[in-house]
């Protein structure tokens, strides 16, 4: 399915006089509003592939009806988000979910939807079709170097399906870990772990980087060999200057506080980007902003704050990736408001003035530093980041367009009720 853009237009006239008023109000109360407007219209977040269709739990997955049946129809899908908010420019893989059978004609069809191919994600946390050996007791950790080494090519295969697509960056997350006190050795495990991170960097092309994702738990509960961002760190500063952190949101501990990880890790030029998506309980993967969207512009206050003190390009340096997969939303949905909350995020952190800020920080001034971030985070800035839509040929109210198209019942009427995608 394709969105023409006269229905795009059609839709921005009806709204065009309200957005206009809304507008004005806000570029009066925000200083550098153009300079804000132009960022966000720079700013791309990628889809994952496997957020595509309808998520689960343990218990049960729910199929929404339409799903992507296939690789081209995922690139369909996320095509169809890019036309409505022009701010999904890249897809990232999973494999072997999503293996290419024609690399050539997947970019052409990528091309066809402006979409470039974000990081290639490795797949060790599950015991694949025709695989020799299983998983069941770790990855890279497991102390039965055939194991290691399966996982080991797994990674390295995966780096070959990016380079065919163009990708840049790999990104691992390892299920490895114990159940119980006693079932591995921790400083083996990180050896062996290591060893074999250090297999998987020495096959990435010069011009590539290594993310390595932490989780403080699950599907392993008594500990994870990437647990935390400061184990994740120890891996990355002994591979190598193209090894970085990723964070995903929901990767913590309960009160962890994500905004002081970010920023340290920025100074100290280990950070490789984000997954981002929102909790409550754990790693919930829940839409980016739906319960801690003050959490998520502090994020954004440190990021801009450190990629301005190391004069980082912020749309290229970083990579910026959604990783939510929530089970009874429309997936289409969920992504267009996660997109949304990011973009709000960025732009209220854009907004911060950062000489007043600075100023009260120096002089402990607890109260004005925390006003001066609490009337950012309050300031309505939304009429902003429908702007850099309206002037990328976007839609004005992305969410509002998808349902008058009737998105979701045309998807079931080419794909049918039941079909599921690929994916957790």
């Amino acid at each position: 399915m394709l969105i023409e853009s006269h229905k795009i237009a059609s839709h921005n006239d009806d709204l065009l006089k309200s957005h206009s008023n809304k507008l004005i109000f806000t570029v009066s109360e925000i200083a550098d509003s153009e300079a804000i407007i132009q960022k966000l219209i720079d700013f791309q977040i990628a889809i994952p592939s496997w957020a595509l269709g309808t998520g689960g739990t343990r218990f049960g997955r729910f199929a929404g009806g339409g799903e992507p049946r296939s690789l081209e129809e995922k690139i369909e899908d996320v095509g169809l988000l890019h036309a409505l908010n022009n701010a999904s420019g890249a897809i990232s893989l999973h494999i072997p979910w999503d293996i290419p059978q024609d690399h050539k004609a997947i970019k052409a069809l990528a091309a066809q939807h402006n979409l470039l191919f974000d990081a290639v994600n490795s797949n060790t946390f599950q015991d694949q079709a025709n695989s020799e050996h299983s998983y069941r007791y770790g990855s890279l950790q497991n102390v039965n170097k055939a194991v290691r080494k399966q996982a080991v090519d797994h990674n390295i295969e995966v780096i070959k399906q990016g380079i065919e697509l163009g990708s840049e960056s790999l990104t691992v997350w390892l299920a490895d870990g114990s159940n119980f006190p006693g079932q591995l050795n921790f400083r083996r495990a990180y050896e062996n772990t290591l060893e074999s991170l250090q297999e998987i960097y020495a096959a990435l092309p010069s011009d590539w980087k290594l993310f390595l994702e932490y989780k403080c738990a699950e599907p392993n509960f008594y500990s994870t060999t990437v647990a935390d961002w400061g184990q994740s760190y120890s891996y990355v500063k002994k591979l190598g200057d193209k090894a970085k952190t990723l964070v995903d949101l929901g990767h913590h501990l309960p009160n962890a506080n994500i905004e002081q990880i970010v920023s340290l890790l920025l100074m100290e030029d280990k950070l490789g980007g984000f997954h981002f998506n929102d909790s409550k309980y754990g790693d919930d993967d829940l839409t980016a902003g739906a319960l801690k969207p003050y959490q998520l512009f502090l994020i954004f206050n440190e990021l801009v704050e450190g990629m301005d003190a190391r004069g980082m390009n912020h749309a290229k340096d970083l990579g910026w990736m959604i990783d939510a997969s929530h089970n009874i939303k429309d997936p289409l949905e969920d992504l267009l408001q996660s997109v949304e909350a990011i973009m709000i995020a960025y732009a209220q952190a854009l907004s911060v003035d950062r000489k007043a800020l600075e100023n009260a920080q120096e002089e402990n001034d607890v109260v004005k530093a925390q006003e001066i971030l609490q009337n950012a985070f309050r300031t309505d800035v939304r009429a902003l980041v429908a702007e850099a839509r309206l002037r990328n040929g976007a839609a004005i109210n992305p969410v509002a367009l998808y349902r008058n198209l009737n998105v979701r019942k045309e998807l079931i009427g080419e794909r049918g009720l039941k079909t599921m995608a690929t994916g957790l």
